[in-house]
């Protein structure tokens, strides 16, 4: 039996491990314009050696960028500034100076003449008590409740009640579970369910979309109408749009079942969903394409959300002086190295996107001029290739990111889709086949709409060879419904 216990054992492996520097280059590369903000003021925080420059700031570096005469244009980071850079430093902790002088002078005047009293506290005060933030569904609904009903049993039920609602409004749980969960008797546990269903928004409170609409009927005043008897009675020739029938079996005309429908049509499926949180998100496009007065392409990259950077002048100061030793020296020279690489991260990044945008608008072209119709097969590491950098490269520089182009605002990724091989030769993106099935659904006639196979073979006469099947998917993508549910009888 072997013996058991601890071991040392050395083993050789190779393994890929990235630098941290790669790592930051690799997320300025990724990351979006209103993130890559953050990103650089968090490494500004740790870096003493970087400084953000103002609008001032920037055009006085732009003109100090340029060669004096005698001078080199390739002068090294390293090397000593100059006597106007020392005066131009200075002067800037001088203006700073004046500044906050005259602001403590106002501040000290402004706190002698005007008395913080007691009247201005308790103004303050009502002021932030009266701020006040958006109210959930579940607040609406339990404050509406109090005031139609004192019994704290229902009261109680209730609040179970909410608590099972849906984004929807919907019910998610049967009324006996509820009353066993709230430990209230079944029949107060009802008329907690039925108090719900009176409270607003009309519909909070169904078991499905259904009695839903039906709740919201009977809140218009409209509980009696053809509307409602269509939905209680009908329900299932309305999901398949079976107008004849229905007016048939409700012995009314067809127009007078056509203007329930578009009554029924208004009315909300979802009403809880007013409530719920706004999951929009605020896009900034990195990249805009537009053309100039002359006609031609032009390429505009997003930078009011990237921070202008710069070395301090006053460490390479400090460094060219002798000023710092030992271990304050290789400290600073070494934060002077990740600032350098951090720069240069930033207008590599933009580089690339503009290189990539370029040979987009190269490729695309015929979407830039007439629109999405003509838009066309295009893989990254076709783009890659084109550029001189590595596949991955380009989805990591393309992510989260958006351009702006006369036609809207559009994901980088819309831009590279698989597509289909046209009679003449000519490749068509699947976006293309897409847009082209919508516009022959869109022309078709309501009483006899086409089947997908009919679609099929319009595509063929077009050139694209699809299967049926491509079809359907690509219907169902586009949120169309099937030809039995789109066929109006009129």
């Amino acid at each position: 039996m072997p013996s058991q216990g601890l071991q040392q054992v050395q083993k050789l492996k190779q393994s890929l491990v990235l630098a941290p520097q790669l790592r930051q280059s690799l997320k300025i590369l990724q990351v979006p314009a209103l993130e890559l903000r953050s990103v650089i003021l968090e490494e500004l925080q740790g870096n003493p050696v970087l400084e953000e420059l103002s609008g001032s700031d920037i055009s006085i570096e732009e003109e100090a960028a340029k060669p004096r005469d005698g001078e080199s244009e390739s002068a090294s980071d390293d090397e000593a500034p100059g006597a106007d850079d020392r005066l131009e430093f200075s002067d800037d902790f001088s203006v700073l100076r004046k500044l906050g002088e005259d602001w403590s002078e106002h501040m000290r005047q402004e706190s002698g003449e005007i008395e913080y009293s007691s009247d201005d506290a308790r103004r303050r005060q009502h002021f932030f008590d009266s701020l006040t933030g958006e109210t959930s569904l579940q607040e609406s609904l339990m404050e509406q409740a109090r005031m139609t009903e004192s019994d704290p049993e229902i009261l109680k039920a209730l609040e179970f009640l909410i608590g099972s609602l849906n984004d929807s409004g919907f019910l998610t749980a049967t009324v006996s579970d509820i009353a066993l969960m709230a430990g209230v008797s079944l029949k107060k546990t009802q008329n907690a369910a039925a108090l719900i269903k009176t409270l607003e928004p009309a519909g909070i409170g169904a078991a499905d979309i259904r009695e839903c609409l039906l709740i919201q009927l009977r809140h218009a005043g409209r509980g009696n109408r053809l509307e409602s008897t269509i939905i209680r009675d009908h329900w299932d020739l309305l999901l398949r749009r079976r107008l004849p029938d229905i007016a048939r079996k409700t012995e009314t005309s067809a127009d007078e079942v056509r203007a329930a429908v578009d009554e029924i049509r208004k009315l909300d499926p979802a009403p809880g969903r007013n409530f719920s949180d706004d999951a929009n998100r605020v896009i900034e496009p990195d990249v805009t394409v537009e053309r100039d007065d002359n006609g031609e392409w032009n390429i505009i990259l997003e930078s009011d959300y990237i921070p202008r950077l710069r070395l301090s002048p006053a460490y390479k100061e400090m460094l060219a002086k002798g000023v710092l030793k030992g271990k304050d020296r290789e400290y600073v020279q070494e934060k002077f190295r990740s600032g350098r690489f951090l720069i240069s991260s930033i207008e590599q990044r933009q580089q690339t996107i503009e290189r990539i945008t370029r040979e987009i608008l190269r490729k695309q072209h015929d979407f830039f001029e007439h629109g999405r119709s003509q838009l066309r097969p295009l893989t990254m590491s076709q783009v890659a290739e084109a550029v001189g950098v590595h596949e991955t490269t380009v989805s990591r520089a393309i992510a989260n990111k958006y351009i702006r182009t006369p036609h809207g605002v559009f994901d980088f990724k819309y831009f590279f889709t698989p597509g289909y091989a046209g009679s003449d030769g000519q490749s068509v993106s699947n976006t293309t086949v897409k847009e082209r099935i919508s516009r022959i659904i869109d022309a078709e006639p309501p009483q006899k709409p086409y089947s997908d196979a009919a679609i099929v073979k319009m595509l063929d006469e077009d050139g694209i060879k699809i299967a049926r099947r491509t079809v359907a998917k690509y219907r169902e993508e586009l949120g169309i419904l099937p030809t039995n549910l789109r066929r109006r009888y009129d």
